[in-house]
């Protein structure tokens, strides 16, 4: 169990730090290659965050722990806007300007609904996963069309705004690749000690995924989020949370069911997908505007997202607890 423990913890900062070389080397090369600034903020940066949740999931589902990759990437969702967006809310209410986000929030909504109607048989098959993955490709596609089109918009400012990485071509490749190197590393050694807990204290490897796996690939999103609002950069914020969702709903499940179909379990679909549902049709709300008013998320509402975050995990962990102390 302590190998579990050291295997867990060293994968998780191990995995962080390779994710910040992955997405540094990989925003740095595509500075190098003209990619417009957009199009860096929404695919490099907001995708490109959501590396170890893939790396994650994608080893848990070739090792047959299904569990786990679901759990990683539904849990991250959560995670991303409960916790994530309510503490970048709370530092500094999010203003959502951006033209390209607000039509990527009625885009996220109807793509987590898509995905909650796939799994309402509790199999996520082949062909389900096919579906995600040319869903995802079609995103990619109108992400790459306003990145090339709207060079304007206010997130290609604020990125456009932030100082390059003094890196050279040859020092952000090395950056680039050894990162995604180290991502396959790491996540080997937190699968193999998330299942090892797991076993040992008789919980489902799902319950693993939503908790301490989902908390800690989604650091990356944490600290670029948590940046962004202490610089006033409030659509690269917001960004990272609908790139990196975007990325987990479609990508990262759609290649894990591809890799070995899931058996889904019936607390999946009325428990996490219905949170994950509620969570993400708030986003669209507090964020799109109506009436004329401006998308925000204020401190208020941040706040109420925190308490969401706070209560679902009491609820998954309760038993666990329970359990201990029996």
């Amino acid at each position: 169990m302590g190998m579990a423990v050291v295997a867990v913890m060293a994968g998780l900062i191990l995995l962080v730090w390779s994710a910040d070389r992955f997405v540094t080397g990989a925003a740095v090369t595509a500075r190098y290659f003209g990619m417009p600034p957009l199009l860096i903020g929404m695919v490099i940066v907001g995708f490109g965050t959501s590396a170890p949740e893939l790396a994650v999931s994608t080893l848990a589902a070739v090792q047959g722990s299904p569990g786990i990759a679901l759990g990683n990437a539904y849990g991250s969702n959560i995670v991303n806007i409960a916790l994530i967006l309510g503490i970048t809310a709370l530092i500094s209410p999010v203003m959502v300007h951006s033209t390209v986000l607000r039509k990527e929030l009625p885009i996220l909504t109807l793509v987590t609904g898509v995905s909650i109607f796939l799994l309402a048989d509790r199999v996520l098959s082949f062909l389900d996963a096919g579906v995600l993955l040319v869903l995802f490709a079609a995103v990619m596609g109108w992400t790459i069309v306003q990145g090339i089109r709207q060079k304007t918009d206010s997130l290609a400012a604020e990125v456009a705004a932030r100082p390059p990485e003094p890196l050279p071509l040859r020092g952000a490749v090395v950056r680039l690749v050894t990162g995604l190197v180290l991502l396959i590393v790491s996540s080997r050694m937190l699968v193999w000690g998330a299942v090892t807990l797991a076993h040992r204290f008789n919980v489902s490897d799902m319950i693993i995924g939503l908790t301490i796996i989902a908390i800690g690939t989604s650091l990356p999103e944490l600290a670029s989020s948590v940046v962004a609002a202490r610089r006033g950069e409030h659509d690269i914020a917001l960004g990272n949370i609908l790139g990196s969702n975007l990325f987990n709903t479609l990508a990262v499940v759609g290649i894990a069911g591809i890799i070995h179909p899931v058996q889904v379990e019936p607390a999946t679909l009325s428990r996490d997908m219905a949170v994950m549902g509620g969570l993400t049709l708030s986003l669209f709300i507090f964020g799109w505007g109506f009436r004329g008013r401006q998308g925000r998320i204020n401190r208020f509402e941040g706040a109420g997202l925190l308490a969401v975050y706070l209560g679902y995990t009491l609820f998954l962990i309760g038993p666990v607890i329970t359990a201990g102390q029996s």
